[in-house]
């Protein structure tokens, strides 16, 4: 037995069957064998204070996470988000809900449900929230968004996925079919080891793996891995995945950005334990007075469930794909990739004119766009930079729109090369 390996390790197993699991977490082939030049062979050692546990290599670290088989589990998640944004005085909150089409709806008095998962999703953009997770195989998940005096859940039990949000006292409710493949909406994207998945993804040569040491994540021995980009010019400094030493699920993800400072993100579970749930958690029916919609009744159904372009961290993708592929991908005609790894930039043309300057709108509006963007020109023309300390975008002045965690400099650049 490899020393990393536990009396209940999994290593071996086809990663395949991660997609039928309750989990399905599933690292790819091609990372859990990438090449000995990118992942670093330092073992992992204890510092003072933290658990002693036997070495391993990250390639080693990888293939645990990847032979992991987490059934059943229940714990508490802290998730910490921090891109920089401006304080909009919660309309940010209202305007994000319209992403998801029903959201934007439900809060203006028209057609939709505040309970509809897609808008509850961009709430954890920003701030830090807590939530309840619990799984109990492929069929039962739950998923709690605790806020001030409301709690708002998302359950899959067997065929019916449920959301319900308390402060509005509305319910959402989906059956699991081919537009919504079983659990696939009782995913939010908020745990540790759904930030791990997409991580791993970025993993080529332009980036470089090691073990960082180990960790108490939530009372458990943890080993501590460290990607870490080889290339200049991204915003993204660094990402450190504590790994359950004995399970091989991620405990806590961190995303500090190349610029320095706190986090943009940080979610680690707080409690968890790998025990069966009480089947009572999964069970739901909805409150007396509670108004229901039916998700064949919600406006813009189709994109339910749709990966949404960008959602997925530039980078993962191969030269030539398209990041967040999906149905709304395909609609954004000319949408390709520029660039490689961690520098890989996003661009596409909106067919129609760029972001106006404050000089050409005038007056306190023109002030306030002027403040939300940096005004830049080269070889592609003129535009505007909007930045978070994660992710930066261009608007040129004749509608084109290049996107990537690049700094402002390498937008630029790829503007121009593009």
């Amino acid at each position: 037995m490899a020393p990393y390996e536990s009396d209940d390790s999994t290593a071996g197993a086809d990663p395949r069957a991660g997609r039928r699991k309750a989990s399905r977490y599933v690292v790819p082939v091609a990372v859990v064998g990438v090449a000995a030049a990118t992942i670093g062979i330092v073992p992992a050692l204890a510092d003072s204070g933290d658990p002693d546990l036997p070495e391993i290599s990250a390639q080693q670290l990888i293939e645990k996470i990847a032979a992991s088989d987490v059934q059943q589990l229940s714990g508490t998640v802290k998730i910490s988000t921090d891109l920089g944004l401006p304080d909009l005085g919660g309309l940010e909150k209202s305007l994000g809900s319209g992403f998801g089409g029903a959201g934007a709806g439900a809060r203006s008095g028209s057609e939709g449900s505040a309970a509809d998962p897609s808008a509850k999703m961009t709430e954890l953009v920003t701030g830090s929230h807590t939530l309840r997770v619990a799984t109990d195989g492929p069929d039962r998940q739950k998923v709690s968004l605790l806020e001030d005096a409301a709690e708002y859940s998302l359950i899959h039990n067997g065929k019916d996925i449920w959301g319900y949000d308390s402060r509005s006292n509305e319910v959402y409710h989906a059956t699991a079919d081919d537009r919504h493949p079983a659990g696939k909406d009782a995913e939010l994207p908020a745990t540790p080891r759904d930030f791990a998945e997409e991580a791993l993804k970025s993993v080529d040569d332009t980036t470089s793996v090691t073990v960082d040491g180990t960790v108490h994540v939530a009372g458990r021995d943890a080993y501590k891995l460290l990607i870490k980009p080889r290339q200049s010019g991204t915003t993204v400094g660094a990402i450190s995945i504590a790994v359950d030493a004995k399970t091989g699920m991620p405990l806590k993800f961190t995303l500090t950005p190349a610029g320095g400072g706190a986090a943009v993100v940080d979610a680690g579970f707080t409690k968890v334990g790998f025990g069966k749930p009480d089947a009572s958690t999964f069970d739901f029916t909805p409150p007396k007075g509670a108004k229901v919609t039916e998700d064949e009744d919600m406006p813009g159904k189709d994109l339910v469930g749709k990966d949404l372009p960008g959602k997925n961290l530039p980078g993962k993708d191969a030269p030539g794909e398209i990041p967040g592929k999906g149905d709304l991908g395909k609609g954004l005609d000319g949408l390709k990739v520029i660039g490689k790894g961690w520098n890989t930039v996003a661009t596409f043309d909106t067919g129609g004119q760029g972001i106006p300057s404050g000089s050409e709108v005038g007056g306190d509006l023109g002030g306030f766009l002027d403040s939300l963007g940096d005004h830049v020109s080269g070889k592609f023309g003129s535009g505007t930079v909007f930045s978070t300390r994660l992710v930066n975008a261009l608007v040129t002045d004749d509608g084109k729109v290049y996107v990537g965690t690049v700094d402002k400099d390498t937008l630029v650049r790829t503007a121009d090369a593009g």
